[in-house]
């Protein structure tokens, strides 16, 4: 069955304050709802209002993670340089042995970085939903 679609004909007026408006505006904003009448209408209907709700801490949070995992990517990157460079240099014994020891520790700090970024990403896939 398909939804009809309905033409809104009729017209409901009412006057408000200032701060009577102000408030109703206030609510319509923190709700998701597009529309002002729209609003309205699920009000004077009875049904339910989608309301926008945040927790200030978990937005902290989120916001010191998006700068961890910053700094994690150029942490991650700056090492990668340095060792892209102590190869340049492998002509010299004792920059190739601390390249060939400290290989092994890269490919761990890279793979390390990547899981905490997935982890930072889900956790803020979650939240953003």
């Amino acid at each position: 069955m398909s939804k009809k679609k309905l033409n809104r004909t009729k017209s409901v007026i009412a006057y408000l304050t200032p701060d009577e408006y102000k408030e109703v505006k206030d609510h319509f904003c923190g709700s998701v709802c597009r529309t002002l009448s729209g609003y309205a209408r699920k009000l004077i209907l009875k049904k339910p209002v989608t309301i926008f709700s945040r927790n200030q801490s978990l937005d902290d949070f989120m916001e010191e993670m998006i700068t961890l995992r910053s700094e994690l990517n150029a942490l991650a990157n700056n090492y990668n340089l340095v060792v892209k460079k102590m190869h340049t240099l492998e002509h010299i014994p004792e920059f190739k042995s601390w390249v060939i020891l400290n290989e092994k520790q890269q490919q761990n700090l890279l793979l390390e970085v990547e899981q905490i970024k997935e982890k930072i990403n889900s956790i803020a896939d979650k939240w953003l939903q």
